[in-house]
């Protein structure tokens, strides 16, 4: 069987977001969750990286 004229479709990012009716205090969830970066000197969110699968999440207090 060819493959011509058939369409291949690879999803390389996917974004969403929510929002939360409370603040989020990032310096708890740094405490708690493994694999988290938190430097607010240089970015005011936290990201939260998984290997399988491999994703990274981004966390704002706000």
């Amino acid at each position: 069987m060819s493959d011509k004229g058939k369409a291949f479709i690879n999803i390389e990012n996917v974004v969403a977001s929510a929002t939360l009716k409370q603040q989020s205090d990032l310096n708890a969830i740094v405490r708690v969750f493994p694999g988290v970066e938190y430097r607010p000197e240089q970015f005011p969110g936290l990201v939260y990286r998984l290997k399988k699968p491999k994703t990274a999440t981004l966390i704002f207090s706000s």
